[in-house]
This record gives C-alpha cells, structure tokens and sequence, in this order.
C-alpha cells in the first residue's frame, strides 16, 4: 500500500483501487479513456440494462416537480407507465429507479430525427425550461457509485455498448476522470475532485518509476 498527501485528503493506493476518504476509487477511472459517442450508440445507455437510472433521495422530488414541463417529450407510452406508477419504483434490488418502459426505455427519455435517444430532462435543462439537469447517476454514467455501510464504491461499468466512446476516449487521451469532471464535482466536490487528480497524477509516477 502506498500513500500521498493530497491537501484535504490522504489518498491511499491499493491494488486495484485509490481510497480517498470514504471513497474506494477503481483504477479503471483514471486509466481507462472515455467520450461518449453519441454517433455510435444512439443513447443506448437510456435504453437497455435490467432497470431504471438509480435515484438520491432527494432526487424523486425533483423528477415529480419537473415532470409538467418535459411531460410533451414523453412518448405516449412513457406518460402511460407514469400515470399508472409514477415517475419512479423500487427495482429488486430495493433500489429506488427512474420507471422504465416494456422493461427498457427510462420513461424520460425522447428520440432525435435520426434515432439517437436522449434525456428530456437535459433537453429541458439547455433549453432553460427547468433548473434541474438530470438524475446524478445519469450524468456520471459509465461511473457508477455504491453506497456500502462505511464507504462509497466509485466504478467504471464497462460493457459493449460503450465500446465506441471508449476507441474514441483513447484516440484523444482522455482519461475517465477527466471527461466526467463535471458530475465527479457534482457528486463528490471540488476539493474531492481535486485529490482525484492529484492521485491520478501521483498513480501515473510511481507506474513509471
């Protein structure tokens, strides 16, 4: 185990992952690359996987109070499932999840000309109609947070739908950390942020040492 001193935080290297407070980081997210491509997938992160994006709690009020003014981006399907359950359910995981359509679509999501699926809630957001830009899970995706007893998980979720963001993350460089910036800061803050890259950047010299 090694260890650096980031300013506001110890940060602690382990085998396959950095400890920064109460967060176990994986590796992946600050020596993978990534940038989605939307080209490529299609938005299909809002359309597969087993259940609905995971909530905060303080999120469930947000979805209900932004719901009036996304509700014509809705597919008709989508205002159905809504109406019957509501904005959100508890997944088997007991989980609380954005409600999702015939086991797959979020019901916030909406289709460009060309079929790219996206969030109405963000399309709402750039288009100054609500203050509330999307679920945080959402925005970190394809970082994931577990809340354990003790401490957060912080982990990239990988599979093949992304395979295309994570070609073109590379061509460019770009490490996870860094095209996530903005949600890390959401999620964790700045300072939090800051000793990620700070221990990013110690990781990268003891690799070549």
């Amino acid at each position: 185990m090694l260890f650096a001193f980031t300013g506001f935080f110890v940060c602690l290297f382990f085998l396959f992952m950095i400890q920064i407070d109460d967060t176990l980081v994986s590796l992946d997210v600050i020596e993978r690359y990534f940038i989605c491509d939307l080209s490529h997938c299609k938005g299909a992160c809002c359309i597969e996987g087993d259940s609905g994006a995971p909530l905060e709690d303080s999120e469930l009020a947000k979805l209900q109070k932004v719901l009036p003014y996304v509700w014509n981006d809705l597919s008709p399907k989508a205002q159905e499932v809504i109406d019957r359950q509501g904005v959100a359910y508890i997944d088997e995981e007991g989980d609380t999840v954005t409600s999702i359509v015939n086991g797959k679509d979020c019901v916030f999501t909406c289709y460009d000309g060309d079929g790219t699926c996206k969030c109405a809630i963000e399309k709402a957001y750039r288009e100054g109609r609500v203050d509330f830009y999307k679920p945080v899970s959402c925005h970190l995706y394809p970082i994931r947070v577990t809340q354990y007893r003790d401490f957060r998980a912080v982990n990239l979720h990988r599979w093949d739908v992304c395979k295309a963001a994570e070609i073109l993350g590379k061509k460019e460089k770009l490490p996870v950390y860094k095209f996530l910036k903005e949600p890390l800061i959401r999620k964790f803050g700045k300072e939090w942020y800051d000793a990620l890259e700070q221990c990013a950047q110690e990781w990268s010299k003891q690799k070549n040492m």
